[in-house]
């Protein structure tokens, strides 16, 4: 019997899910290799170049597919079946298409050239709003990365982290500070002289991303460069929509939950106890953890596809959505981890073993609480909502 998945609204959501599936399947083989070694997938991201992935939230007039966000989210989560760490790395990248596609804050004539350079060349973008002593600069930190006016352009000089997609990107969004200025900036920097690589990436989940940092070492801009000013009342590019296309990471860790669950299946199924004298699927121990998967698979299902519909069809609300797009990425996230624990019970200590694929899943899941917004930041922003507008109520009463 074939399992009905309620996100799958219509045919073009199947036709655009089965593509996921397919070139997953193509990447499936080589993904515990990387993940083994810490290589960055440079195979996987040909093929995706070669099936349009890349172009997925390019809109059409410029060569791209111009998907939506829901059907964005779609292939990022059959995409995370197969291979979680490329679908993180993608995930980047087409976030910044559709945050671009939005709403237009770049000059035309340069978000044009990028979207010629992935549609044509295969060439893989991040946004890197990261650094070490500052964290995530979306939760309100200056950038310690500075621009200064010099040579009729810029001059860049600061070092990020946590960058994905490290070793593959040849053009970079790069937050900075601007000398002698209060706000920051958004730079398109490609890679080039004093730009460089420091290989810091060695964890223990999402290994074959390589989000290593990189480091600008004064480096020579044409005054183009900018592209975006920010700050105060002007949100940055990647702001947008109450940052509703950063939703990408938890569609791809539902994705490695579905993959959790179908493996602890498909044991269950093989697996004779001779206590029971047959396979362990029907033990009431099993059947519980099933039921609590399929729980949190569901929920994680209706809450991430409920919004997105909803953000989709309701032009008005994009913009005030926002701590509706933290809660869902914090409660996906959150029954991601919880099935794929389920899961590693089901099967045992075997789930233990270094190479058995739940024990990489079960890595790879846990990395969502490093994606931002993280859990602790949504929190205290959801109670600071609560309490002033609880303040206000007492006031005018």
């Amino acid at each position: 019997m074939t399992r009905f998945d309620p996100a799958l609204r219509d045919d073009d959501d199947v036709a655009i899910a089965a593509l996921a599936d397919a070139v997953g399947a193509e990447l499936a083989p080589s993904v515990a290799a990387h993940d083994r070694d810490g290589s960055f997938p440079h195979d996987h991201f040909r093929r995706l170049h070669k099936a349009g992935a890349l172009a997925l939230t390019i809109p059409r007039q410029l060569g791209g597919r111009g998907l939506g966000l829901y059907r964005t989210l779609l292939f990022q989560q059959h995409l995370g079946r197969h291979a979680g760490p490329t679908a993180l790395c993608l995930g980047w990248h087409l976030m910044a298409f559709g945050c671009l596609s939005h709403r237009d804050s770049w000059p035309r004539e340069t978000f044009e050239r990028l979207a010629r350079d992935v549609v044509q060349g295969g060439q893989l973008v991040n946004v890197l709003v990261t650094e070490r002593d500052n964290g995530n600069l979306l939760r309100g930190a200056k950038a310690a990365t500075r621009a200064r006016r010099g040579g009729g352009g810029w001059v860049l000089s600061g070092r990020k982290a946590f960058c994905s997609g490290a070793p593959a990107l040849q053009q970079m969004v790069v937050y900075a500070s601007i000398d002698g200025e209060d706000g920051m900036a958004e730079f398109l920097v490609p890679r080039g002289d004093g730009v460089r690589i420091v290989e810091t990436w060695d964890t223990l989940g999402m290994r074959s991303t390589a989000s290593h940092d990189i480091v600008f070492d004064e480096v020579e801009l044409p005054a183009s460069a900018l592209v975006h000013r920010f700050g105060g009342a002007v949100p940055s590019s990647f702001a947008v929509g109450s940052r509703a296309w950063g939703l990408q990471p938890p569609a791809l860790y539902l994705g490695i939950a579905e993959a959790a669950r179908d493996f602890a299946l498909g044991f269950a199924k093989g697996y004779h106890a001779a206590s029971l004298g047959g396979p362990i699927l029907d033990a009431p121990a099993v059947q519980a953890r099933l039921g609590e998967i399929e729980l949190r698979i569901g929920a994680a299902r209706a809450q991430l596809y409920g919004l997105a519909e909803r953000w989709e069809r309701n032009p008005s609300l994009q913009e005030r959505l926002h701590d509706e797009v933290a809660i869902t990425k914090v409660i996906v996230g959150r029954n991601a981890v919880e099935a794929v624990e389920r899961a590693t019970e089901i099967v045992g200590g075997h789930s233990l073993d270094r190479g058995h694929p739940l024990e990489r899943l079960w890595r790879d899941v846990r990395c969502h609480a490093f994606n931002p917004p993280q859990a602790d930041h949504v929190i205290a922003g959801l109670a600071k909502t609560a309490t002033e507008a609880a303040r206000a109520e007492a006031l005018a009463a």
